[in-house]
């Protein structure tokens, strides 16, 4: 286990996860993250796609580590909150790599870390279990509150009746350990994200979006973490295509409603 931490966010983002639901609208930059915490939430997680897809990248690692936790740190420095940051499958195979990328996200001032197993290679989608709860115990040397994720059903890995149960025997590995909460995106099924609250005995956070059992659906099945991904931020792309579409063809500006006045993003960024 790490040592005891003296950064009092570690500890509150940790409790985050025993203490109701922890509910995550992720953000990609200074600006969203101040507008998250203005609304009242308790932690800030950052979304790996969303600053990729910002700075000009594809997801999936092809942006450079550096240029990742260069976003994490404006955010970390914007807000008051513990930030969660999202540093995709630690930036290198091995686990001098993940434990490099974990020190690198405290040193950008958060005090949290998605790290997941895949792989980005179609032949070989995910990381032998083994190397994968070896990259999760370097990370564990650190004072880092560790969202370990497997992407059995976000990649439709292997046969599908086979899906729970290799779900659950990764997830178990991952907590063993070391992981503070387990992540599985790509599941919707409300029987089956109870069923994986029951079996794994430990905070269970759930990627959601249109078509995803509600906050109050998912308190009940005692999820432990919901979170948006990049959903936000690319419904602010979608808005931004209706702003565009609605200039070209009537010239009127109707889509620019209910945006935050001038003014008042102003202050937020003081």
């Amino acid at each position: 286990m790490p040592p005891a931490p003296h950064n009092a966010s570690y500890e509150t983002l940790r409790a985050l996860h025993h203490n109701n639901t922890l509910i995550l609208p992720n953000a990609w930059d200074a600006a969203s993250a101040r507008i998250i915490q203005q609304a009242g939430f308790s932690a800030i997680a950052t979304t790996s796609a969303g600053i990729a897809f910002s700075l000009g990248y594809p997801d999936g690692q092809r942006i450079s580590r550096k240029e990742m936790l260069t976003v994490v740190r404006r955010i970390s420095k914007a807000v008051t909150l513990p930030v969660t940051a999202d540093a995709e499958a630690g930036y290198g195979p091995g686990p001098e790599d993940a434990a490099r990328t974990a020190k690198d996200v405290l040193a950008a001032g958060a005090v949290g870390m998605n790290f997941e197993d895949a792989t980005g290679d179609p032949q070989q989608p995910l990381f032998d279990l083994a190397a994968q709860v070896e990259r999760i115990k370097a990370v564990r040397e650190l004072p880092i509150v560790l969202n370990a994720r497997t992407d059995v059903y976000l990649l439709a890995v292997g046969p599908p009746e086979k899906r729970y149960d290799e779900t659950v025997r990764r997830l178990s590995a991952y907590r063993d350990g070391g992981a503070d909460c387990v992540f599985v995106p790509g599941l919707r099924d409300t029987a089956i994200i109870g069923d994986l609250v029951k079996d794994l005995h430990c905070p269970v956070n759930i990627l959601v979006g249109p078509g995803s059992p509600s906050i109050p659906e998912l308190k009940k099945l005692g999820v432990a973490r919901v979170s948006l991904g990049s959903a936000a931020m690319r419904a602010t792309l979608g808005l931004l295509h209706r702003i565009a579409e609605e200039l070209k063809t009537t010239g009127t500006y109707a889509t620019l409603e209910g945006g935050v006045p001038f003014a008042d993003v102003n202050r937020l960024m003081e």
